[in-house]
């Protein structure tokens, strides 16, 4: 059988009132390809499209004139890890990660995130670059992977040469949706530091139900324990602002003195990290609630263990 085309000319999907007609339809099939047609900054790119396809029903998400589909691309593939890092392939699913020794073993909290990511269907399709690339203050990964201090790397053609750069994931976020991935770039990975010996970590996520909900406040976790003191400490909240945030007054508090004493100015400066809104899901006074007694019980059970 002969390869599918990479591009055919015919529209891909029909204008509807609001959404703009897609012109052409693209799979590339490799890196070098798919930076190539991302040169005229006019493409819709797709991966799972567990985020795109209904955001696209709802006009949250406009199609450009290219929709490229980037399943095919080899590059984007696969979790791999070197002496000091691990390289997440932008295609990776949810399940890869649920399913992999490495993120369990290493990276707990993200394998938590990814029990609790929707459905056992989507997981087979979302990727974690389009989680990252979707942006949402309440993205699942995107919590525990800032406790990681994980980058993202953008590749572009400049040249006729694929060209990369990275970015600290906590860098990569602007606003809701809102991304400072450049219209010519296609996120290719993403890079997770091996943490330090010792280190330890957990997620967790508040809503209706376990999974298969958007969270109302989502807090990563991490530290190393020396005895009652915590050095290292790293901690996230998703849906308690703009963006997910690294919360970097809450851990000076946590590292400032042993526990149990720290947990009490570690919440109050939770309190000042943290900045809600009231929507659907929850009030602004009930997230800061929730984050109050979801981190106290967090780090009530770090003091007993």
């Amino acid at each position: 059988m002969s390869p599918q085309p990479a591009t055919t000319g015919r529209p891909a999907v029909a204008p509807e009132e609001g959404v703009a007609a897609i012109e052409t339809y693209a799979a590339p099939r490799s890196l070098a390809e798919a930076v190539a047609l991302l040169r005229t900054g006019e493409a819709t790119i797709l991966a799972g499209g567990t985020d795109l396809m209904p955001q696209s029903k709802t006009g949250r998400a406009r199609f450009q004139r290219m929709l490229m589909n980037v399943r095919h691309v080899p590059e984007l593939r696969g979790i791999r890890g070197t002496q000091d890092c691990v390289r997440f392939g932008a295609l990776t699913t949810i399940t890869e990660l649920l399913d992999s020794a490495l993120v369990k073993n290493r990276f707990n909290a993200l394998w938590q995130a990814a029990d609790h990511f929707a459905s056992e269907q989507l997981r087979n399709a979302a990727t974690i670059g389009g989680n990252i690339c979707n942006a949402s203050p309440a993205g699942d990964t995107l919590v525990p992977l800032l406790v990681f201090d994980a980058r993202v790397e953008l590749t572009s053609e400049v040249n006729g040469a694929a060209a990369r750069r990275t970015l600290p994931l906590a860098e990569f976020f602007v606003g809701p949706g809102r991304t400072q991935r450049r219209a010519t770039e296609l996120l290719t990975a993403v890079e997770v530091p091996l943490p330090p010996d010792g280190f330890f970590s957990e997620f967790y996520k508040f809503g209706t139900r376990p999974a298969l909900d958007i969270s109302a406040i989502a807090i990563g976790f991490g530290a190393v324990r020396d005895g009652q003191r915590l050095r290292q400490v790293r901690v996230a909240f998703g849906a308690v602002a703009p963006t997910p945030i690294r919360a970097a007054k809450t851990e000076a508090a946590l590292a400032s003195q042993p526990l149990p004493a720290a947990i009490e100015p570690a919440l109050a400066a939770a309190a000042a990290d943290i900045h809600p809104i009231s929507d659907i899901r929850a009030s602004a006074w009930y997230r800061r609630e929730l984050v109050r007694n979801v981190l106290r019980r967090m780090l009530n059970n770090v003091t007993q263990n």
